[in-house]
């Protein structure tokens, strides 16, 4: 996993209302660094998500037909992922492909509106609203890595209690 941004500075350190909030989440925002979305960025991923349309569309432009079916909006992927798609897949790497596929495969044809999908850029703007936007972010990140890690594995030794 790796981040870039459409319009980063590259080598500037993260905003301080996002590190602050990523340490009081548990994080580490040591030697973070931002950095150009590339080409070479966007082909080596198997999954782009963007904080809006404008940065999905920003992946598109530098590679069209990889990111069409591997790009989305983080809210978009959250709501167009089926747990279901992953069914019989056992690794995170292989759960993880097959909810691409069947995320791009429903794109446009779920009737839901999407113009909830974007999330705003709190850059430089108070901690207040970067709490705010990790709000909106936090939903769609918890389901993602629901689905991606999936059910968790049958407990093979019985416990003390289920013995009695």
């Amino acid at each position: 996993m790796s981040s870039a941004g459409t319009v980063a500075m590259a080598g500037t350190p993260m905003d301080p209302a996002a590190a602050t909030l990523l340490v009081e989440l548990g994080g580490d925002p040591r030697g973070a660094l931002a950095r150009r979305l590339t080409t070479a960025l966007v082909e080596d991923a198997d999954l782009v998500l963007g904080a809006a349309a404008e940065h999905r569309e920003a992946a598109v432009r530098l590679s069209p037909l990889w990111a069409l079916q591997r790009a989305f909006t983080l809210r978009e992927f959250g709501r167009l992922l089926r747990p279901e798609d992953a069914a019989g897949a056992r690794e995170p790497a292989e759960r993880a492909a097959a909810l691409v596929r069947g995320a791009a495969a429903r794109r446009g044809t779920d009737g839901t509106r999407t113009d909830d999908d974007d999330v705003a850029d709190p850059y430089g703007a108070p901690l207040r609203v970067a709490r705010e936007v990790a709000a909106r972010i936090a939903e769609p990140v918890e389901r993602i890595a629901a689905a991606v890690l999936g059910p968790p594995p049958a407990c093979a030794h019985p416990t003390l209690e289920s013995r009695a």
